[in-house]
């Protein structure tokens, strides 16, 4: 928030100057993050256009005689359409330095010539004075400035524009008033007064209103103002006080309603009474209506933004934004003014949602003093009987509906916990004249203080809340400087388990480099990748392509490989450590989880391209599934206690039969596969990558060495081809060998070979299986025994292959290829 100075000491005034004004506001958590001066001026005297004539041959400049109290008028040759015989203008002589925002360098007047006139200096707009944007014409000046005078001491421009960065819960510091108020306290200067004068009704007038949302509206206040001048000039001093605010001037009306919103921290807004049909009412808005705003935009309504209606539809968005329809112009005769407090819930994020920025939703969604909504209303009613009233101006009372008001509080603080706190020995007066001087009103008890939180402070809820003020008043550069006494406890990883940054080196040995992404991700995504047509929205995202969070890692990666593929790169490793998200009925709500909501960790990489880079040793051949396999099973080569399993299964982002579920110790954990054609179709991929996604708590566990011995006698090992179905994997052969009831110890079985006859049934032996119809295959095992006694003989040996080809036909039917 942006103000000069002066208007701050209006209220308050301490002793002390700009910077150590700007420092004590600092101190106390209002930070100024910047100062800067209203103007630069120098040499700009007011002076009086006596008179202007045509400069021959130039139809858009103007010869003007100007007095600047000298005694002897000067000719300025000058192009501005308001420059008219009367006025008082600002006058730059000549020697005269002008500095505006927009020049890198300041300009020097000097005399110029047109033709035959020679100009002896400038006369000046608000942009040459650095004064505003507004060039369109010449400052006029007010009638009674004084000719001659520096420009400087009539405009005030020795003023300091503060800025100031509130954090969410100094809401009542979003006005000068409220500063000053804060300031007051830290400094014990005296606070000036607000006076609200009430306005003595003149007509019974008063416009029908309802309010039907008392979760929505706590109070409404509302007048009829009849007869007034919507095209009076605002007045100098309050068009240059919203101007050194950051505001530009509109109108009288539109400038009265932002004026008090600056000085008090009340937003209201004017209506145009003659655009309102059948009254008012205040309610939650309906699916489907349409507003038009006050910007020229429109907006669709939901049931959970308020809305000011009548009977032709919606006049205004409740604590946000007017509509077009009902705004004040310079036609306007009759008007009705609005006060309102809103309940900060009922605003808050509303505007955002809406894709709206607005100085009344940033103040009635921190909180706005519903106490003195009256009283505000009387202050704007004054101001626009002084600047826009006419004789003929007429005044109804006002119509104050109070439905929902907040409750009152009580907050109460132990002393010696605020001592605890700020780590410094607090009295009980300490504490009570800190807290009178912020305006509240603190009771004593012999082991706490309560304090009654007036209505303005919506910050004030629990016991920390008053230490904190407590710190401000007192100063926080007063506070010792004390080291935290904590003890420092190291926590150990269990030895079972292993970092995600070991993770990161492992996948980096590998080949591949980490990525990171949003967790947003474009709904499409969802869909495509993780075929989730439920994923979780968010209410405000940042950009509308990343409206939902990802339930997979796997849109990520594809993103990853399409801006690689535009940059020429063919061959890509990547992988990322990330966090999705789904809902979950039956996750409850902890210090690391959210109620409704599974949050878990996943590993997922990409690899397309060639598998080596260039090189002349061997071919390129392009990565395929069972390199992508190997790399997993790499990294999973410490982790698992039993092997992973790669079952065939079909998965929304795969290609059909390229795809396989993984699984460890019966539990699904994960899918490796080719990327669907077509997505990479859709897509864009000139290559198909290899991708797999695997919960990381699979990944993080290690196996813990142990010791085995060395075996004393030597492996034994013997080869065996059966015939078995086609559809009957190795991994299914594999596990019904270890199945198998063995009197030797069976370590290891290994597939070295498989083979399927083209033969037809005429040359196909008799003991084959029917391999012309291609519904065989031979699968070549080799097995290795490790003896555990000093003698065994080879009829053990036949024993227990027996044994195993016999449970392999019982099992899955296969027979001894001879």
């Amino acid at each position: 928030m942006q103000f000069p100075e002066s208007w701050l000491r209006q209220w308050c005034n301490p002793s002390m100057d700009t910077a150590q004004l700007a420092d004590a506001l600092t101190m106390a958590g209002i930070e100024v993050e910047d100062i800067a001066p209203a103007a630069m001026p120098c040499g700009v005297v007011v002076a009086r256009i006596d008179s202007a004539s045509v400069l021959p041959g130039q139809d858009r400049l103007r010869v003007c005689q100007v007095d600047a109290g000298t005694g002897r008028p000067c000719t300025v040759v000058c192009g501005a359409p308001n420059a008219r015989p009367g006025i008082k203008v600002p006058l730059a002589t000549l020697g005269a330095t002008l500095t505006t925002a927009a020049a890198t360098d300041p300009l020097v007047v000097r005399t110029q010539r047109f033709g035959d006139v020679a100009s002896e200096g400038m006369l000046c707009s608000a942009h040459e004075l650095g004064l505003g944007s507004d060039n369109a014409g010449l400052l006029e000046l007010p009638d009674d400035a004084q000719l001659g005078v520096d420009v400087r001491t009539i405009l005030h421009m020795d003023d300091a524009l503060l800025t100031i960065k509130l954090t969410p819960n100094l809401a009542h510091c979003l006005s000068v008033h409220g500063v000053a108020r804060e300031l007051s306290a830290l400094t014990q200067a005296p606070l000036t007064p607000r006076v609200f004068p009430e306005v003595a009704p003149t007509i019974p007038d008063i416009l029908p209103l309802t309010v039907t949302a008392a979760d929505l509206c706590g109070r409404f206040c509302g007048r009829i103002v009849r007869n007034v001048d919507a095209r009076a000039p605002t007045p100098w001093w309050m068009r240059e006080r919203l101007r050194r605010c950051g505001q530009r001037s509109i109108s009288a009306l539109v400038d009265i309603s932002n004026y008090v919103m600056l000085e008090s921290g009340q937003p209201s807004h004017v209506f145009d009474l003659d655009t309102l049909r059948d009254g008012l009412e205040v309610r939650w808005g309906r699916s489907g209506e349409v507003a038009s705003l006050l910007h020229g935009a429109t907006a669709a309504i939901d049931p959970h933004i308020g809305v000011i209606a009548d009977s032709a539809g919606i006049q205004a968005l409740a604590g946000i934004m007017g509509g077009s329809h009902s705004a004040v112009g310079d036609d306007t005769r009759n008007i009705y003014i609005e006060a309102a407090f809103w309940h900060p819930a009922a605003i808050a994020g509303r505007a955002r949602a809406l894709r709206l920025t607005s100085e009344a939703a940033h103040r009635f969604e921190r909180g706005v003093d519903p106490s003195l909504t009256r009283a505000h209303l009387e202050r704007i009613t004054q101001l626009i009987l002084d600047i826009c009233g006419t004789p003929q101006t007429t005044v109804g009372p006002i119509d104050d509906h109070r439905v929902a008001m907040p409750v009152e509080t009580t907050v109460s603080m132990r002393v010696a916990r605020a001592s605890k706190i700020l780590g410094v020995a607090l009295s009980p007066q300490q504490c009570l004249t800190a807290l009178r001087s912020l305006g509240l009103e603190p009771t004593p008890y012999e082991d706490r203080i309560d304090v009654q939180v007036p209505p303005h402070r919506f910050d004030l809820r629990i016991e920390e809340d008053l230490v904190e003020e407590i710190a401000r008043v007192i100063g926080y550069d007063t506070l010792p400087m004390t080291p935290p006494l904590a003890p420092a406890v190291g926590t150990l990883r269990p030895e079972n388990t292993r970092s995600a940054n070991t993770v990161r080196h492992a996948m980096a040995a590998l080949g591949y480099q980490e990525v990171l992404q949003f967790s947003f991700c474009p709904e499409q995504w969802e869909r495509d990748f993780a075929g989730n047509t439920n994923p979780v929205r968010l209410h405000n995202p940042i950009a509308s392509d990343l409206s939902v969070l990802r339930s997979t890692l796997l849109g990520s990666l594809v993103d990853v490989q399409q801006r690689n593929q535009a940059r020429k790169i063919q061959r890509v490793r990547v992988f990322e450590i990330g966090r999705v998200f789904a809902y979950d009925p039956t996750v409850g709500d902890t210090l690391q989880t959210v109620a409704g909501f599974a949050q878990p960790m996943r590993l997922a990489a990409l690899a397309c391209g060639p598998v080596d880079p260039l090189q002349w040793a061997s071919p390129q051949r392009a990565v395929d599934f069972y390199d992508v396999k190997g790399d997993l099973e790499s990294l999973l080569a410490t982790t698992l206690s039993s092997k992973l399993e790669c079952i065939a299964a079909e998965h929304p982002a795969m290609h059909p039969g390229r795809c396989a579920r993984l699984r460890c110790d019966g539990v699904d954990v994960g899918v490796v596969g080719v990327l669907h054609p077509q997505w990479c179709q859709a897509y864009g991929l000139t290559q198909t990558p290899v991708l797999f996604e695997i919960d990381l708590d699979l990944v993080l566990r290690r196996a813990v060495p142990r010791f085995v011995p060395v075996p004393r006698l030597h492996p034994v090992e013997r080869d065996v081809a059966v015939w078995v179905d086609e559809s009957i994997t190795a991994q299914a052969l594999f596990a019904t060998v270890h199945a198998a009831p063995c009197t030797i110890p069976l370590r290891d079985a290994v597939l070295f070979d498989v083979y399927r006859a083209l033969s037809s049934p005429s040359t196909t032996p008799a003991h084959a299986a029917p391999a012309a119809t291609c519904r065989q295959k031979s699968m070549g095992i080799r097995l290795t025994f490790t003896p555990d006694r000093v003698a065994i003989s080879d009829a053990d040996i036949e024993a227990a292959v027996a044994t195993i080809l016999s449970h392999l036909e019982r099992e899955l039917g296969a027979h001894l290829r001879t």
